[in-house]
């Protein structure tokens, strides 16, 4: 691929494949179709093993890609169903609510699949690649389009006349086909790490399951060999000290030389410290019980963030991986009202908690961290994946 001169920047994208250097030309979604249709209003039955139904909650939010847990088909006869098969050709539309203009294109590998009545379908012509028309619905000229389109009245909608208004900048078939082979490549990579991502997580979270007791058992279902005591049950209390920061949020500044933890997941600056040691730090507001931070060394401290230090008889690094196992548990069972819109020192203090001697915590950390690693491994490499065809959405079309 090859950097396209200032002078002709207007007409064509900033990057694209050599040998490629006649201006694009703008057409509408109609322009590249053979129609438009809605989906099948039919209510949704057990799945048949052949007969796949597609609606709106079976596309990912994210990858766009088709769900196929709970796949469910619709319910008429079988005759009634010629019409709705999606093919090759085929992208569909979410036509209304929170998900209005979300996409999702045809692959064979998803099986014999029936588009839903929320959904409207664009049948790509044969000159065109449906693929590359489907990566022009991810770009943010798309996202701009739907939030006017979709903004006539109090329930977000869009129909198919306006999505066939939908202009966009189109190059020669070959050009088409080259970009669309690359982002499609992106596409089954990036799908691919998030599958081993999830697998990972899914794996992380049968250890937590099994290597912690459960349902009243002092003794785990899976544990490290030559460790067969029962757990003894201790206050949090008993274990740790638990207090909080003084700090504002407004006291962050940009570029600080030590991290500052607020009440969330995101970690700001300050050019001075309020603790140097080693804790665990929970926010006391906002997504409870699922924003863990292990720190080591020099931080400053929020007043609504709860510090947990002074370890006695527990490990820190055991500690977090109990904490993300069953505080959240714990904190909703706390509350009567089953939601916890804070968290106060109690919540803490009197948590009764099962925990091993220290010989066995110490290998039982040392596996769950490992996999900690190993997830933030791949999800930094998945989030470089979806930035890097980000850049190339924003470069390769016009």
């Amino acid at each position: 691929m090859a950097k396209i001169d200032d002078s002709v920047k207007k007409k064509v994208p900033e990057l694209r494949f050599k040998g490629f250097t006649d201006p694009w030309v703008q057409r509408n979604l109609a322009d590249l179709s053979d129609g438009f249709s809605y989906g099948l209003n039919a209510a949704a039955k057990e799945y048949d093993g052949v007969h796949g139904y597609l609606r709106i909650t079976d596309i990912d939010e994210v990858s766009h890609s088709f769900l196929p847990e709970g796949l469910t088909s619709p319910d008429v006869p079988e005759n009634q169903l010629t019409d709705y098969r999606m093919d090759e050709q085929s992208i569909v539309y979410a036509r209304t609510g929170a998900s209005t203009g979300k996409t999702y294109i045809y692959r064979d590998s998803d099986g014999e699949l029936y588009y839903a009545g929320f959904l409207i379908r664009q049948k790509v012509n044969k000159e065109t690649s449906a693929q590359f028309v489907y990566q022009n619905t991810l770009t943010k000229a798309w996202e701009r389009y739907v939030q006017v389109m979709s903004q006539r009245s109090g329930q977000p909608g869009i129909n198919a006349q306006e999505v066939g208004r939908f202009e966009l900048a189109i190059p020669e078939k070959a050009e088409q086909d080259k970009i669309a082979h690359l982002f499609n490549s992106l596409d089954n990579l990036i799908a691919a790490n998030q599958r081993k991502l999830d697998l990972l997580k899914e794996q992380k979270k049968g250890y937590l399951q099994k290597m912690f007791p459960k349902n009243g058992s002092k003794f785990p279902q899976l544990r490290f060999a030559g460790f067969a005591d029962a757990w003894e049950q201790r206050k949090l209390g008993d274990l740790v000290n638990v207090d909080t920061g003084s700090r504002n949020h407004q006291d962050a500044v940009q570029g600080g030389r030590y991290p500052f933890y607020v009440r969330s997941e995101n970690i700001e600056a300050l050019d001075e410290y309020d603790f140097d040691e080693t804790a665990i730090l929970v926010p006391g507001d906002g997504r409870i019980g699922e924003i863990f931070h292990f720190v080591q060394g020099k931080f400053a401290l929020h007043q609504r963030v709860y510090k947990l230090d002074g370890f006695t008889g527990v490990m820190p690094e055991f500690l977090i991986q109990l904490l993300r196992h069953g505080f959240r548990k714990h904190a909703l069972r706390m509350n009567a009202q089953g939601t916890v819109p804070s968290l106060r020192k109690p919540v803490f203090t009197e948590w009764q908690v099962l925990i091993p001697n220290t010989k066995e915590q110490k290998p039982i950390s040392y596996l769950l961290r490992c996999l900690d690693k190993t997830i933030a491994l791949h999800q930094r490499k998945l989030e470089k994946l979806q930035e890097l065809k980000k850049g190339y959405l924003q470069k390769m079309f016009c």
